[in-house]
């Protein structure tokens, strides 16, 4: 089943954003644009397999501009931004980076961004589709807090795959291969003010990089980090989804915050869910927004769950549309929300909410198609290299895996 992710047209005009990377974008020959966190966002410049394979075997850069920067400051900012995630960042370096979740009162995830600590009390939230700025200066107004929450001039990209170590190293030179997973710095390119994390959105070895100043340096960025990717063969695309479906990796709007269809019962998932408990550091001091929600959740348990799903019938080429229905005797007890023909395993994968009973591993399900009800089992994910090896890997070394 090939599924078209090109049409209608997505109109062009002043009320969304452009990103200071855009007019690179048709350059590159991008086909087809999704809008997040109300900027245009260049999702595919060639067929979505041959970017896959140009992405797992070579070194890919990607247009992440609409990664907005929510940026906390001030003497209050590490009290601040500590309660506006249930993660410990009493356990965050500086220089460290994060995945953490944004919570609501009800213990509902309200984002997933990447949060970069650059200071005892500079921080960065890259969120997802959003608005988190919003929310966090709502907060802010009745925290009686001393900090300043702003969108800073920042836009990032990603550099991704086995050669994007190369890339940096050319970039920016040997001091690149010592920033650890998870980990961030901040460097000088050719008069230009970045900052590099090593973290990205797929599984695979990958950077982004943080361009400040970007309205006014977009294009000179571009073009310095395109020229030294060329030796690499470097591929202009958009995010992979397959490869982040591979990796067991959620999308915001998709997979957690499943609020714009009629099986929703428009309540945010919770992380124990997603199945993000990992993120949820109960046992800290620290009174974040949805502790109590989320203590009670964890004693409770919860009643449906995302689970990774492989689901039979013809090959899943492009996006989905709609949710795919699961159901049982005919009704409707869940959802498939991402799925994807994988080319390395050979079949369809995907993400799927389903009761608690039917979340075990190993599980039967059926899954209601265009086509008619194909048969879907529960399995493990990330479906590839389940414990993060090849991202997480020591770059020092000769070669990358």
């Amino acid at each position: 089943m090939r599924v078209p992710y090109d049409t209608p047209r997505i109109h062009m005009y002043t009320r969304i954003r452009k990103s200071p990377f855009f007019y690179a974008h048709q350059r590159h020959g991008v086909q087809s644009y999704s809008v997040c966190n109300r900027q245009y966002h260049p999702r595919h410049y060639d067929d979505m397999v041959v970017e896959y394979w140009k992405l797992v075997n070579d070194v890919t850069m990607w247009d992440v501009a609409v990664e907005r920067q929510v940026e906390i400051t001030g003497p209050d900012a590490f009290e601040f931004t500590n309660m506006l995630t249930p993660r410990d960042l009493g356990k965050c370096a500086v220089g460290q980076c994060k995945f953490a979740l944004n919570t609501d009162v009800d213990g509902g995830v309200i984002n997933n961004p990447v949060l970069l600590r650059l200071g005892e009390n500079h921080f960065w939230l890259s969120v997802a589709d959003g608005d988190v700025l919003l929310w966090a200066k709502g907060v802010a107004a009745m925290a009686g807090m001393n900090v300043q929450i702003r969108e800073p001039d920042v836009s990032p990209v990603q550099i991704q795959g086995p050669k994007s170590r190369d890339v940096m190293v050319d970039l920016l030179g040997e001091q690149m291969l010592e920033i650890p997973y998870y980990w961030m710095d901040e460097y000088e390119l050719d008069g230009m003010e970045i900052v590099v994390s090593r973290t990205g959105y797929t599984g695979e070895v990958g950077y982004e990089i943080y361009l400040k100043n970007a309205s006014r340096n977009g294009m000179k960025f571009w073009d310095t980090v395109l020229e030294a990717g060329e030796p690499h063969d470097i591929a202009v695309i958009g995010p992979c989804q397959i490869r982040r479906v591979e990796a067991g990796i959620l999308s915001y709007g998709s997979d957690i915050a499943l609020d714009n269809n009629p099986y929703s019962d428009y309540k945010f998932l919770n992380p124990f869910e997603a199945g993000l408990g990992y993120t949820v550091e109960l046992d800290q001091e620290a009174d974040f927004i949805g502790k109590e929600a989320l203590k009670r959740i964890a004693d409770e348990g919860v009643s449906r769950k995302v689970v990774g799903v492989e689901i039979g019938g013809d090959p899943i080429v492009g996006y989905i549309e709609d949710y795919l229905q699961v159901v049982e005797d005919g009704s409707q007890i869940g959802q498939v929300s991402s799925a994807f023909y994988s080319p390395r395993l050979q079949k369809n994968i995907g993400f799927a909410l389903v009761p608690i009973e039917h979340a075990g591993l190993g599980t039967e399900l059926a899954v209601r198609s265009q086509t008619g009800e194909v048969e879907a089992r529960v399995i493990e994910k990330p479906f590839i290299d389940p414990k993060k090896e090849t991202p997480k890997q020591d770059l020092t070394k000769a070669t990358v895996s």
